[in-house]
C-alpha cells in the first residue's frame, strides 16, 4: 500500500507533493532491510519513477527524499535488475559530483544530496553485478579520486569523504583490476595517505615522526569512520605489495607506516570504535613490507633521552637487570628507542586473546605483524622479549598456568585450529632467535612438540635465520631449579622416591636376581612373550 500511493504520486504530483510522500515512505521503512515479494513489481516501478523525477529541474530537498528512499530500496538486490542501467548510473554520479572534474564543493546546501547519492552508489555496487561492470566502463574508480582531492583537506565534509571512500573500498574489494588501478595509474597510495593525514590533524616533526599529544582530544566519530573508510581501501590497494621495487616506494611505504603509528597511539571516541581503528591499523601493517616497518619505533628526543637517564638512575641498584625498559611520561621506552606503537601493538594481541573467540580473524593478524617485525627487527624483538619472556624466576608452575603473556600464548601452542597453534608457536620461537634449547625453556617440551616437528627440530638446533649472538642471561632462581625441571612439562617437579630405598636386603636381592635372568633370555633370543610369562 505504501508503495502505491508513493508511486501514484511520483508519477502524477509536483515536486512539494513528491518530497512529502516519499519522506513519509522514508520515515516508515528506514530500518527496513527485508521486504515482502508480493510488493516486489510495485517497488521496481517506484525505483523508475525517482529517477524519472531525478533528471527534472527539482529543489534539493526534494532530491534528498528521492535519494533517501532509492537508498533503502537499493537494499533489495531484485529490485536493482531491471533499473540498473548505464543511463540511471550516471544520474547518480551526476548528483554526486562525480562528472564534473572542475566543479569545486562550495555549495554547503548540496552536500546532503552528494552524500545520498554515495550513499546509494555503495548499495547498487554491492548488490548489482550489472553495477559493477557498469563501474569499470563508467571508470568510477578515478571519478573517486578526483572527488577525494577535492575534499582531502576539508573537514567540514567528512561525510562526502566517508561514502566517497566506502565506494572506493568496495569497488577495489570487488575487483582486481581497479585494485592496480589505483595502486598504480591514480596514484591512490599516497591520496589515501594524506587522507589519513587530515583525519588525524597530523603535525609532522621529522621525515617520518608526527607529534604525538597524549592528552589530547579524542577522534570526533566522523573523523574516526572516516579514517576506518580509508584504512580498508589502503588494505586493498596494498594488498600484493610484500616486496618494495623503488626507492620511491620504500618512501610512500614509510610514510604510510608512520601515519599508522600515530593511529596506533591516538584513541576514538569509544573504547570499540578505537579497537576497530586500531584493527584496521593492524590488518594495513601487515599489508606494509617488513624492510619499511622500522619507523614504527624511533630514537629518542633529546628531552626525552634526559627524563629516560633520570628514570633509569631512579630505579633501585637491585633492579639492573630490568632497566632497559622504562615507563616515563606515557611513553615506553626500550634502548634509546620509543616503543609506544609497540607497546600499544602488545595490549592489542592480549586484548584478542583474552575475548576467546574468533582467534583466526582476530589474533592471527597481530601475531603475524608482530612476529615478522621481530624477525626483522633486533631492538623490536629484543623489546618484545623483555615485555612476553622476562627472566625466568618461578618455575613451579607449568608454562600455560598463569595470567601472563607468556602464558596466554603457550596455551595457544596446543589450539585446536592449526593456525592459530602454528603461529603463536612461531612468534615465540623468534622471541627466542629461533634456539630449540631457549624456546624449550620458557614452554616445556611438550608444548613446543608440534613446532619442531614441523620444523625437523625435535632433536634440538635452530632454525634458518640468523640473530645477534647475544645470550640470555639466566636468573639464580632458574640456574637453582634448572637440574629438577621436567623437561617436557617446563615446570619444577618435586623428586620422585626412589622404591629401592624402603625395600628389605632381601626384596632388593630378589630384584636383582630377576633382573639378571631377564637379561640371560635376552642374550639367548627369548621374546618378549617369554619374558612377560617370566614375571618381567
Amino acid at each position: 500500500m505504501d508503495e502505491e500511493r508513493a508511486l501514484y504520486i511520483v508519477r502524477a504530483g509536483e515536486a512539494g507533493a513528491i518530497e512529502r510522500v516519499l519522506r513519509d515512505y522514508s520515515d516508515k521503512h528506514r530500518a527496513t532491510f527485508k521486504f515482502e515479494s508480493t510488493d516486489e513489481d510495485k517497488r521496481k516501478k517506484l525505483c523508475e519513477g525517482i529517477f524519472k523525477v531525478l533528471i527534472k529541474d527539482i529543489p534539493t530537498t526534494c532530491q534528498v527524499s528521492c535519494l533517501e528512499v532509492l537508498r533503502i530500496l537499493s537494499r533489495d538486490k531484485k529490485v536493482l535488475v531491471p533499473v540498473t542501467t548505464k543511463e540511471n548510473m550516471q544520474i547518480l554520479l551526476r548528483l554526486a559530483k562525480l562528472n564534473e572534474l572542475d566543479d569545486s564543493l562550495e555549495k554547503v546546501s548540496e552536500f546532503p544530496v552528494i552524500v545520498e547519492s554515495l550513499k546509494c552508489l555503495c548499495n547498487i555496487v554491492f548488490n548489482s553485478q550489472m553495477a559493477q561492470q557498469l563501474s569499470l566502463e563508467l571508470n568510477l574508480a578515478a571519478k573517486l579520486c578526483n572527488l577525494l582531492r577535492k575534499c582531502k583537506d576539508r573537514k567540514f565534509i567528512n561525510d562526502i569523504k566517508c561514502f566517497d571512500l566506502r565506494l572506493l573500498f568496495l569497488l577495489s574489494l570487488l575487483h582486481t583490476d581497479i585494485r592496480s588501478q589505483l595502486r598504480y595509474e591514480l596514484q591512490g597510495l599516497p591520496l589515501l595517505t594524506q587522507i589519513l593525514e587530515s583525519a588525524f590533524s597530523i603535525k609532522w616533526t621529522d621525515e617520518y615522526e608526527s607529534a604525538i599529544d597524549h592528552n589530547g582530544p579524542p577522534l570526533s566519530p566522523q573523523e574516526t569512520d572516516c579514517a576506518i573508510e580509508a584504512l580498508k581501501a589502503l588494505f586493498n590497494v596494498t594488498v600484493d605489495s610484500w616486496k618494495v621495487h623503488k626507492e620511491s616506494d620504500s618512501h610512500q611505504f614509510r610514510v604510510m607506516a608512520a601515519v599508522l603509528r600515530h593511529c596506533l597511539l591516538i584513541v576514538g571516541p569509544t573504547e570499540d570504535k578505537t579497537e576497530e581503528l586500531h584493527s584496521n591499523a593492524v590488518n594495513l601493517l601487515s599489508n606494509v613490507p617488513v624492510s619499511c616497518l622500522d619507523v614504527l619505533i624511533c630514537p629518542l628526543t633529546h628531552e626525552e633521552t634526559a627524563q629516560e637517564a633520570t628514570t633509569l638512575d631512579e630505579l633501585p641498584s637491585n633492579k639492573t637487570a630490568e632497566k632497559e625498559t622504562v615507563l616515563k611520561n606515557n611513553t615506553m621506552v626500550y634502548n634509546g628507542m620509543n616503543m609506544e606503537a609497540i607497546h600499544v601493538l602488545l595490549n592489542f594481541m592480549e586484548k584478542r586473546i583474552d575475548k576467546g573467540s574468533s582467534y583466526r580473524e582476530g589474533l592471527t593478524p597481530v601475531l603475524s605483524l608482530l612476529t615478522e617485525c621481530s624477525r626483522a627487527h633486533r631492538n623490536i624483538r629484543k623489546f618484545l622479549k623483555d615485555q612476553v619472556l622476562p627472566p625466568l624466576r618461578d618455575v613451579t608452575n607449568r608454562p600455560e598456568v598463569g595470567s601472563t603473556v607468556r602464558n596466554k600464548l603457550v596455551r595457544l601452542m596446543t589450539h585446536v585450529d592449526l593456525g592459530v597453534k602454528q603461529i603463536a608457536a612461531e612468534f615465540l620461537f623468534v622471541l627466542c632467535k629461533e634456539r630449540v634449547d631457549s624456546l624449550l625453556k620458557y614452554t616445556g617440551y611438550g608444548n613446543a612438540a608440534g613446532l619442531l616437528a614441523a620444523r625437523g627440530l625435535l632433536a634440538g638446533g635452530r632454525g634458518d635465520n640468523w640473530y645477534s649472538e647475544d645470550e640470555d642471561t639466566d636468573t639464580e632462581e632458574y640456574k637453582n631449579a634448572k637440574p629438577n625441571i621436567n623437561l617436557i612439562t617446563g615446570h619444577l617437579e618435586e623428586p620422585m622416591p626412589n622404591p629401592i630405598d624402603e625395600m628389605t636386603e632381601e626384596q632388593k636381592e630378589y630384584e636383582a636376581m630377576k633382573l639378571v635372568n631377564m637379561l640371560d633370555k635376552l642374550s639367548r633370543g627369548a621374546d618378549v612373550k617369554d619374558l612377560h610369562q617370566d614375571g618381567g
